[in-house]
């Protein structure tokens, strides 16, 4: 162990230097990955120097998440004691579903969770969990909300035809977890947004006065901290009083951008969260810690264990249901994801994850300064958001976009929206300061410049 442990160190350096010296990696097209690496399993196996040869090859190629050339998705960086929490987790390899085999590492847990909930402004009872990801604990307030319509649903299965609500801006796990939970994705209705991809109260009344008027029952609706291409936050307090007038679940999906809460200077944005019935955040985006780290909350704490407890003898033998956090997991075993986000506030504190999320407010209006300023550009965002959309030149995103990543010159990606393609620049990446910003937007000149040049050679 202490052998494999110096050759992850090594590992690591080898790394950090490609982050460095090259921080886009040069991509292999998927109809050469097989021929340029190694990646075959065979029946013996390759030990010492060909082992390590064959994992740096790996590494060369794979890209860097956490270099200062990453605006490409909607998580990126790294840091130090966020990673060291994820590294121990691996190390000690405990499961999170009873107090027997995580111990202490389930307080954790139960202290990250209490510790949301008050930021969010949940009553003192409620409570959550963690999950595998933004689109789980989507699934898993779709289902509290159905289960707390229709309990009968449980052991009866699905009789009638139900519906829900999210923006035609949202994320498209919505649908998908309707086909899953056996709703039916014909029953997900896509609710009109603003020029920003704010989803629009009103419509949302119409209808769901229609479906109700056609004979079927609404249940939940999903609103958005951060939709996935403007960075948009929905009304919460708007969408909260319809919920409340036709008594339905309102879950806020904040994978994106719901750590706003630890912001004094942008917790506005989620203003009447503590109006909601649940609301779901990733820390492996806005607070950058190892991927994942997704939370669930609740203020119907007792509908969490409704929803997702299951007897079993064999497993739930010492300690009460409170620190058996199998009784509320979606999943029985899971891996410990608490620690990372752990080390990482605890260390910190929570003022120093309110830096980090002010931190890449900043760096948006930085980039957005920069376009207005800059007559080559257009602006397709707004403040109040991270995620900051433009076009170059009139040339096309997608091919700009793919052009600098398969030349290893920086991965950004684009979106749509309303029809019009753009480039989505996104500054959640922890590592990046405002040089880098400006370096991205030289980088894209530049190479915009010779690709023009050389197509007028060609």
């Amino acid at each position: 162990m202490h052998q494999d442990l110096q050759l992850f160190s090594e590992l690591c350096d080898y790394l950090l230097a490609e982050e460095k010296n090259n921080p886009v990696a040069q991509p292999i097209a998927t109809s050469e990955v097989y021929q340029k690496l190694n990646l075959s399993l065979d029946d013996d196996g390759i030990i010492n120097q060909e082992l390590i040869s064959t994992l740096k090859s790996i590494i060369k190629h794979t890209p860097k998440t956490a270099s200062k050339s990453f605006f490409n998705q909607l998580f990126g960086g790294r840091i130090g004691k966020a990673t060291l929490g994820d590294l121990l987790a691996v190390m000690l390899n405990n499961s999170m579903y009873t107090y027997k085999v995580a111990g202490p590492q389930v307080g954790i847990e139960k202290e990250i969770i209490d510790n949301i909930c008050k930021l969010s402004g949940y009553k003192k009872y409620s409570g959550g969990t963690l999950a595998a990801g933004g689109s789980m604990t989507n699934f898993m307030a779709l289902l509290m909300a159905r289960d707390y319509k229709f309990p009968e649903i449980r052991t009866e299965g699905i009789s009638q035809k139900i519906t829900l609500y999210t923006s035609e801006a949202s994320h498209y796990s919505i649908s998908k977890n309707a086909v899953l939970s056996g709703i039916g994705r014909n029953y997900v209705r896509q609710i009109k947004t603003n020029q920003k991809g704010e989803m629009s109260a009103t419509h949302l009344d119409e209808v769901i006065q229609q479906d109700i008027a056609d004979g079927r029952i609404p249940f939940f609706v999903n609103a958005t901290a951060g939709t996935t291409v403007l960075g948009a936050f929905d009304d919460i307090t708007a969408l909260s009083k319809v919920c409340k007038n036709y008594n339905l679940w309102l879950h806020v999906d904040g994978a994106y951008c719901g750590s706003v809460i630890f912001s004094n200077k942008h917790k506005h944005l989620v203003n009447g969260l503590e109006l909601t019935d649940s609301f779901s955040v990733n820390a492996h985006k806005m607070l950058g810690t190892p991927l994942g780290c997704s939370i669930i909350i609740t203020q119907h704490i007792s509908q969490l264990h409704h929803s997702f407890s299951n007897e079993a003898d064999y497993l739930y033998q010492t300690d009460g249901d409170d620190f058996n956090l199998g009784k509320t997991s979606l999943q029985c075993g899971r891996r410990n994801d608490a620690l990372k986000l752990w080390t990482l506030w605890k260390s910190v504190g929570t003022k120093g994850l309110e830096k980090i999320v002010d931190h890449q407010f900043e760096l948006a209006k930085i980039a957005r300064d920069y376009i207005n300023f800059n007559p080559d550009y257009t602006l397709y965002s707004f403040e109040d958001s991270i995620s900051v959309c433009f076009n170059y030149k009139d040339i096309p995103a997608n091919l700009l976009c793919t052009g600098l990543y398969e030349d290893s010159e920086l991965m950004v990606g684009f979106g749509k929206f309303n029809k019009k393609e753009f480039i989505r620049m996104v500054t959640i990446n922890t590592v990046l300061e405002k040089e880098d910003i400006h370096n991205f937007f030289k980088t894209l000149e530049t190479y915009a410049s010779k690709s023009l040049l050389k197509n007028v050679v060609n």
